[in-house]
């Protein structure tokens, strides 16, 4: 019993570090991409419609694709970055990659929902597009940016469980190899109940967070 603990906390240490990894590329990469997607569309101050749909399909096309299937069409990039395809930093490349387009998604959808008015008024008052975006569409955004990031680290905690498949390590991994191949009931009840409660935590923290910045509930 005391062999399986070591084992899951090795496994969780792995699901931490994709998902980590992840989550940070998804700040990175997904929050300009999401803005970008956002401003250059129409009616808005820096309006492309090139870059719109370029950004627009790009996203929708990772999205699209099923992750266990985005796994395997990413191992010539993953080999091509780090040499190898096995483990939980080579997991972290498809993740991130899913990640980015998925939280690019949300953050569209978050900046959506800031009220027009407010940025018109920003632009009637002669801020530039920088200061409008630093001071009115982020701030303004927090509070659902927080939310999409939340459903973002839940689905990569499922995701990285799927990583498994392909020898990613972490969670997904031992409970397949002792849980399934096994038939070790008892590791695949801990695993399913672990990632329950880690779900739970994230979830609640970040509802937390969102509501500290939800600016319209303390107006």
């Amino acid at each position: 019993m005391a062999d399986l603990w070591l084992d899951l906390l090795a496994a969780f240490g792995e699901t931490f570090q994709m998902v980590g990894i992840a989550a940070l590329f998804s700040i990175i990469g997904g929050l300009p991409l999401g803005l970008l997607i956002f401003v250059t569309d129409r009616h808005l101050f820096w309006e492309n419609r090139a870059l719109y749909l370029l950004g627009t399909i790009l996203v929708n096309l990772i999205r699209s694709i099923p992750f266990v299937i985005l796994l395997v069409v990413l191992l010539p990039l993953t080999q091509f970055l780090l040499g190898n395809t096995i483990g939980p930093i080579a997991a972290a490349v498809p993740l991130s990659v899913a990640a980015i387009a998925f939280y690019a998604r949300l953050v569209d959808g978050a900046l959506r929902e800031v009220d027009p008015g407010i940025v018109e008024a920003a632009e009637a008052f002669g801020a530039s597009p920088m200061r409008i975006i630093a001071t009115v569409l982020l701030p303004e955004a927090a509070a659902g940016l927080l939310r999409g990031l939340t459903v973002t680290l839940v689905s990569l905690i499922g995701y990285s469980a799927m990583a498994g498949i392909v020898g990613g390590g972490g969670v997904g991994d031992l409970a397949i190899r002792f849980g399934y191949y096994r038939y070790e009931t008892n590791v695949m009840i801990i695993t399913v109940v672990a990632l329950v409660i880690l779900v739970q935590i994230v979830q609640v923290l970040g509802d937390w967070l969102a509501q500290r910045a939800d600016r319209r509930s303390k107006r």
